[in-house]
């Protein structure tokens, strides 16, 4: 509303949003590695001593330490903006299975079930979803197990008629010329 204050949140959710495309960007890394560059070049002059060192490590050290927060507000806002897109798309899909929108919250035990569901279903169509091989087994036991892309062609989406390459809701365009 006009006239009120912004609060601390969303303060920093406009720095973070602003720090970190400025941090992304080419000018930010040009400017970093001139920093680095004019670092190593100032040490013969001052006999690579330990304040010397001390600059770099202790610039460094805080960078990272702040970046931290930054970085991660931006990515747990653009996870959630993600996600609420996804939720829309799940509920707007006639058929779609709107208990995927909270995936998030199962449990690893509850994950791993969807996605041996998703297997099998995969399986029924005649594709293979596969696990890479290099993938450790912790990550596998936790559900969050990498999926290869699908082989040949995409899973078509839920038909609840029976008739198979129709888009659920949608008329065909026969029926759309009949109905003017």
């Amino acid at each position: 509303m006009p006239g009120e204050s912004i609060n601390l949140d969303e303060r920093f959710r406009r720095a973070a949003s602003w720090i970190s495309c400025a941090l992304g960007s080419a000018w930010a890394f040009v400017a970093a590695v001139s920093l680095v560059l004019l670092w190593a070049a100032a040490g013969p002059f001052l006999g690579y001593s330990n304040n010397w060192q001390l600059v770099i490590n202790t610039g460094t050290t805080i960078a990272t330490f702040l970046m931290l927060f930054v970085l991660q507000n931006s990515q747990n806002r653009d996870t959630k903006a993600l996600n609420l897109k996804l939720d829309e798309l799940l509920r707007a899909i006639e058929g779609a299975r709107t208990r995927l929108v909270n995936v998030n919250e199962l449990s690893d035990a509850e994950l791993s079930r969807l996605e041996d569901e998703f297997r099998k279903l995969a399986s029924q169509e005649g594709r293979t979803l596969t696990t890479d091989d290099t993938q450790d087994a912790t990550s596998r036991a936790s559900g969050w197990a990498q999926v290869a892309p699908l082989q040949k062609r995409p899973l078509p989406l839920p038909v609840s008629d029976g008739s198979r390459g129709r888009t659920p809701g949608r008329k065909s365009s026969r029926s759309r010329s009949n109905s003017k």
